[in-house]
């Protein structure tokens, strides 16, 4: 079995798009690969956080994939801080990385605009070093992930690369692997514009948690355009091209098949056939997280992953540092 690796950050409960996007498809993944679902909460305070605030966004994105169907007899569903070898990899691979190529990641050049650099937390600019430690401590070989991280994608790969070659070759140098169908699932409001949890705007998104009447007036009021007529044409027509794509990932019906059965019908029926369509999907998920939420069940889940964890990365982070001179070598007594 391949391995395959994917950490989310608990800042916020997950939209639909991080759900149709990334969370569906990784039930189907786990039946052939050994997977690492990890919530990567040491990224997540490279911003300010409340505490208890976090501490219950790390408890609700455990019990949200738990909920859309990881079973924690084939994954390991693990939280990040609670398997250190993430910071002390993280640590090491920061010392062979360059000022100049992690200053050159989009989002520490987005975050970072505006004020001036002094309130900017250091974590910004060194996280990428991290989150390529998260990867490599498993020797992943396929890590899934959206467009918008692809860059450091890419600098995990230098990485693992420049320490193979500099010191030992530890590290499994991993592919990128981009999803097509449901990758990208767009504003409700600002269709040219990824779906985001942390949008200002709260009809912009479709929460995982929110309540079916309130996911029909967002989708009842979502962006479209003056045309009714439902045509999927995500360059001129990207808002309803964006439902047609929320409704043919739920409901497993292609975007031909869907605009050819509301011709002439115009956008308000299609518009309520979406938002059941999700509810259709959501429901059955919110059920399950509320039952787990609050459970000793899900704590026991994440007691035995954070152990298969540790295992693991502690395997990989003793090679590495052994590779790199770190720490004392026993020698056998005569």
């Amino acid at each position: 079995m391949s391995v395959i690796f994917s950490g989310i950050q608990p800042s916020g409960t997950l939209t639909l798009g991080n759900y149709l996007g990334a969370l569906k498809h990784f039930v189907d993944l786990q039946e052939d690969h050994h997977c690492y679902f990890c919530i990567v909460d040491e990224h997540a305070i490279t911003m300010p956080q409340d505490r208890l605030k976090l501490r219950d966004n790390i408890r609700s994105l455990a019990a949200l994939y738990l909920a859309v169907g990881i079973d924690p007899g084939k994954s390991t569903l693990f939280i990040q801080s609670e398997v250190p070898a993430h910071t002390q990899l993280g640590w090491m691979l920061q010392s062979i990385s360059y000022i100049g190529e992690l200053e050159r990641m989009t989002q520490f050049k987005d975050k970072s605009q505006g004020g001036g650099r002094d309130g900017v937390s250091s974590g910004l600019l060194t996280y990428p070093p991290l989150m390529a430690a998260d990867i490599l401590l498993y020797q992943t070989e396929t890590v899934p992930v959206g467009e918008d991280q692809k860059q450091h994608l890419e600098l995990t790969r230098t990485l693992a690369e420049r320490f193979n070659n500099k010191y030992n070759s530890i590290f499994t140098v991993p592919e990128v692997s981009i999803p097509t169908t449901g990758a990208r699932i767009m504003s409700l409001q600002k269709p040219d514009k990824k779906m985001s949890k942390s949008d200002a705007n709260t009809k912009a998104f479709i929460s995982m948690l929110d309540a079916p009447d309130t996911i029909r007036k967002k989708i009842r009021s979502a962006v479209t355009d003056s045309e009714g007529i439902v045509e999927f044409d995500p360059d001129n027509k990207p808002g309803i091209s964006n439902l047609i794509t929320i409704y043919s990932v739920c409901t497993g019906r292609s975007p031909e098949e869907l605009t050819n059965a509301y011709q002439g019908q115009g956008y308000g029926d299609f518009k309520a056939d979406v938002a059941e369509a999700v509810v259709e999907v959501l429901s059955p998920i919110q059920e399950k997280y509320y039952e787990l939420l609050h459970s000793e069940e899900l704590d026991l889940i994440l007691d035995e992953g954070a152990g298969k964890a540790n295992a693991s990365a502690e395997k990989t982070l003793k090679k590495a540092k052994k590779a790199m001179g770190l720490g004392r070598v026993h020698q056998k007594r005569s």
